[in-house]
């Protein structure tokens, strides 16, 4: 009998791309930096001439907060759907559109003729944006590792920082020019945004991983609706209605309605606009909000420094812009060395938790600012509030962004931006409510001591100090000083909060490539897999290496399942970053703490000390604090093993001198893989073969399903699996999993397989008809298989799905059967050929 084979077309996957030499990433950055001056510029241009444009056309102060508002809105809104689609479709193409959207709304701004036309134009503007400053972080993610993604954020801080002291400066000359006008603060960003356009077009080169498009519609209208919804409420809460108000109320709770629905299409979505499960990481989730609350201080502090010095100081547009450098200043300067550091050594949290100390000290300065204060003190509270953004505003982005794959690269890093942009904006709507009661207030009480009653500036507009008499105008600036010392006093403790926020989080050392393993807290960074399971990590350049080993290759087979033995890389040697000393000195021993992944010490840790020869020398257990002593017989090279249950096994070659060796270890959790292996109906499948296979598509482990269906594996090193299910009588279906340190729980379910069986005979003679061919047909005429009888006239068709099929044999005149396939089971088809008589 011949059976035949149904063959299933398997896409390749797709190569890798060659990493992008130092100069290459300097041309691709080039045009995405300009674009990012663009972005950042559309805001702060704008900024030292919105007194101006909001006196010509006749506006308030709300008109001014929204002005500012509406761009916010647009971009935080649109922030994380610009990064999704970063992850379904070319990325090039996605920022080029950015800028062409920005260019549109600028042309618009700079035609706007009242409130209602220039806050439309800038919502276009920020649709533009939000591209633009989430897309620059994804392409730049893609295209560096997360180790080396260090000394080039310092060029989005130093693009960002040129952009906020470009524009006030840039804002104020052509505000102070007649000639000009202020409508030129939208044009100005035009040529730039164009040069941009051609500069991505010539230099900009990233792969494009062609995936199903599933954009998540329903998730980014609530997502939309919900954000905007609340928004709004912070923007007029306190000026059209009061804090405690049924407006309050109904908005609040219509704004935490459709966040609730939003969560539960998330938790639905094939693609969701924000991946929930991000946010099981606990690194990711405090970042997000510390950015949030960071986002508060960079948009809602600085974007009031303007109104400070023009209303509160009476300088004109263009000294108030140069009164910022300081400011600008601090921003460059941090994010630029930081960037630097935190390449060469990995590390970055320290940069996060001095980042939060200068802003906080330097939002509590500032709000002691009045319209007199010496400008010497507001320079220095400037730069601290620089200082802090700057070592803060980068690195919580690339603290994500080092904790998530490739895949999900976009989403990640347009949470972290939207945050940022969510906090801006909430910050710049309130703290522009709060001004405007407090300087209202202010000028009032001021007023009436002068004996005036409803003087200008006292309903919330925004007067031209110019025009003033001077006792008047004291009093306008004597109120927008102490109004914007209170703004910097109640957005002080954010960003103590931040702060706080930021301690907590788990510093987790750079990885070195883009696709790499994800690394957890405390562990060695990673170096490039070796070939098969393990994946070798090194400590720094100054500490021996480590070798992660994984399961015992003695291990027995555990749950009835059988263990594949396992391939043990070479054990690198160390020397401590010691020079070796003579061989005639007698060693001292090695010491030191064997601690997890997570940092905490691992207890009666077993450890074994063997000379290059593999002979035992000594043997020795962690005490309760993680701590270790070994003695060595003398000066030399040698091997220490180090396991515990529940981690895998680790191994370090050193070079002991005439001191003692002080060497630490870091134990990475085994993860445990299990489930239940169920058909279509939800029995078990007994004696089910389950194959784990790893990234390469290596075989890790495998093994067969109890009685219950049951499977487990223990000692799989966290990391991206696929696990194929197959069984006798069913079709075999395969799943990714994502295991971690602990228990992960994979269930499958086999789809019971249908078969067609039969015999062909001779009409007639009624015997078995050998060489006769056979092909299966499904329901839209495409062959499934083909099958030649031997000479017991048998033929068969296994792993079927339900269906219409046509069974057709020839080799006399052609004879064909309709069949209908259940899904399980055999379906019995004989077939009689001959001639007609």
């Amino acid at each position: 009998m011949t059976t035949a084979v149904r063959a299933e077309a398997r896409g390749a996957a797709p190569e890798s791309d060659a990493p992008m030499t130092h100069r290459q990433i300097l041309e691709a950055l080039s045009g995405l930096l300009l674009g990012l001056f663009v972005a950042i510029l559309s805001t702060t241009v704008v900024s030292n001439a919105l007194p101006t444009i909001i006196s010509d056309l006749h506006a308030t102060e709300t008109t001014y907060t929204w002005v500012i508002t509406a761009e916010l809105l647009a971009t935080t809104v649109t922030t994380p759907l610009w990064g999704k689609l970063a992850d379904l479709v070319s990325k090039k193409v996605l920022v080029q559109l950015a800028v062409i959207i920005y260019v549109v709304g600028s042309a618009l701004g700079g035609l706007a003729q009242d409130p209602a036309m220039l806050i439309s134009a800038r919502v276009v503007q920020g649709l533009g944006v939000g591209g633009l400053t989430a897309l620059v972080q994804v392409i730049m993610a893609a295209m560096i590792s997360p180790r080396e993604r260090g000394r080039y954020s310092g060029y989005i801080g130093a693009a960002f920082a040129l952009a906020t002291v470009a524009g006030p400066l840039i804002g104020g000359v052509i505000v102070d020019t007649d000639w000009l006008g202020w409508r030129w603060c939208f044009y100005v960003g035009v040529p730039f945004a164009i040069i941009a356009l051609i500069v991505l077009q010539k230099t900009l080169r990233l792969p494009v991983l062609k995936r199903e498009v599933s954009i998540d519609w329903p998730g980014a209208v609530l997502f939309s609706a919900a954000t905007s919804l609340l928004l709004i409420w912070v923007s007029f809460a306190g000026t059209e209605y009061d804090w405690l108000s049924w407006q309050t109320a109904s908005m609040i709770a219509g704004a935490v309605f459709l966040a609730a629905i939003f969560i539960l299409v998330e938790m639905r979505a094939k693609d969701p606009l924000l991946p929930l499960r991000l946010f099981a990481n606990r690194a990711i989730s405090l970042s997000t909000v510390a950015s949030l609350l960071v986002g508060v201080a960079m948009y809602g502090v600085t974007t009031f420094l303007s109104q400070y010095f023009q209303l509160a100081r009476g300088e004109t547009p263009t000294h108030a812009g140069i009164m910022t450098l300081p400011l600008i200043a601090g921003l460059a300067l941090t994010s630029t060395v930081a960037g630097q550091i935190i390449s060469r050594t990995g590390r970055w949290k320290i940069f996060l938790v001095l980042g939060g100390l200068f802003l906080s000290a330097g939002l509590i300065l500032a709000s002691t600012l009045r319209y007199d204060s010496e400008y010497w003190q507001a320079a220095i509270f400037m730069f601290l509030i620089g200082v802090g953004v700057g070592m803060v505003m980068q690195n919580l982005v690339l603290a994500v962004q080092n904790q998530v794959r490739l895949t999900d690269l976009g989403a990640a890093s347009s949470v972290v931006v939207f945050f940022r942009t969510l906090g801006g904006t909430a910050g710049v709507a309130a703290l522009g409510a709060i001004l405007t009661n407090r300087v209202a207030e202010y000028t009032k009480d001021g007023l009436a001591k002068l004996g005036i009653e409803g003087g200008p500036g006292s309903d919330g507009s925004i007067p031209k100090l110019a025009e003033l008499p001077a006792p008047v105008r004291e009093v306008v600036q004597s109120a927008f000083g102490h109004g914007v010392g209170d703004l910097f006093l109640y957005a002080s403790p954010l960003a103590v909060l931040a702060l706080l926020i930021v301690l907590f989080i788990k510093e987790v050392p750079l990885r070195t490539s883009n696709d790499g393993p994800i690394p957890s807290a405390s562990a060695p960074s990673p170096q490039p897999a070796v070939p098969g399971r393990h994946a070798q990590r090194a400590q720094d350049l100054d500490r021996p290496e480590l070798v992660t080993v994984g399961a015992n290759a003695e291990q027995q087979p555990q749950n009835g399942l059988a263990t594949l033995p396992l391939r043990v890389p070479n054990v690198a040697h160390a020397s401590a970053g010691r020079p070796a000393p003579p061989q005639d000195h007698g060693g001292s021993g090695i010491r030191g703490f064997v601690r997890g992944g997570d940092g905490m010490p691992v207890p009666h840790a077993n450890l074994t000390l063997i000379d290059v020869g593999g002979h035992q020398l000594g043997r020795t257990a962690t005490q309760p604090d993680g701590s270790y002593q070994v003695p060595t017989p003398g000066s030399g090279t040698y091997v220490l093993i180090a396991s515990a249950s529940e981690y895998d096994p680790q191994v370090a070659t050193l070079v002991v001198g005439n001191r003692p060796l002080d060497f630490d270890l870091v134990l990475s959790g085994s993860g445990r893989l299990g489930g239940t292996v169920r058909d279509l109906a939800g029995n078990p499948v007994a004696q089910a073969m389950v194959i784990v296979t790893d990234a390469r598509g290596e075989v890790v482990i495998t093994g067969v399903t109890k009685a219950d269906g049951t499977y487990g594996f223990s000692g799989v090193v966290a990391g991206t699996y696929t696990i194929t299910a197959s069984a006798e009588t069913h079709r075999p279906t395969a799943v990714p999993v994502e295991v971690g340190t602990g228990q992960t729980t994979q269930d499958l379910t086999l789809q019971t397989a249908a078969r067609i069986r039969g015999t062909i005979r001779l009409k007639g003679a009624d015997r078995p008809l050998a060489d006769a061919r056979v092909t299966l047909l499904d329901a839209t005429g495409n062959v499934v298989g083909t099958a030649t009888t031997g000479e017991d006239g048998e033929y068969a068709f296994a792993d079927l799905t339900s269906g219409q099929y046509t069974v057709i044999a020839t080799g006399y005149p052609p004879q064909a059967n309709a069949v209908t396939l259940t899904g399980q089971g055999e379906d019995g088809q004989d077939i009689w050929l001959g001639h007609s008589e």
